[in-house]
């Protein structure tokens, strides 16, 4: 599937990905994330998560991969249908160009075409950029993301 917007003169498509296109945005995950994991464990996780009410994509300008991410859709006791944007990650060079802002339209206009009716995410704590972004989108910090490992 591939889906066009056209922002700011600047061409984009995101195109879902299948399994076997994950090593192929492994290294935009790996940066985003610091490379914290293997690619081996990550792969292993993303083709768990493909199994999961996930879906992952990759933006393209000019038929260049220049960011990736991810959907999750599920149903909340406290906010009905949701999707939720994960690992969201878009090269340096393309940042502050009105990607993102592109990225976020696709985001609901597909999340609403599919149902939901709120879109929720995670941010990490020193992502102060991101935080400023999502706060134009209209998104408000509700609460804080617990992690304790087993």
């Amino acid at each position: 599937m591939t889906i066009f917007a056209e922002k700011m003169g600047m061409n984009l498509a995101f195109n879902k990905i299948l399994k076997e296109e994950i090593p192929h945005i492994l290294p935009m995950v790996q940066e985003l994330m610091g490379q914290q994991f293997s690619n081996e464990i990550l792969t292993q996780r993303f083709f768990e998560m493909f199994d999961q009410n996930y879906e992952c994509f990759k933006i393209t300008h000019d038929e260049q991969t220049v960011g990736v991410f991810g959907l999750w859709f599920m149903t909340r006791h406290y906010a009905g249908r949701s999707c939720e944007p994960d690992h969201i990650f878009i090269k340096e060079e393309y940042r502050s160009k009105g990607v993102g802002k592109s990225l976020f339209e696709f985001i609901y206009k597909y999340a609403t075409e599919k149902g939901c009716e709120t879109s929720e995410l995670n941010s990490y704590v020193q992502n102060y950029r991101s935080h400023k972004f999502y706060l134009n989108e209209g998104y408000e910090i509700k609460g804080y993301h617990f992690l304790k490992k087993l």
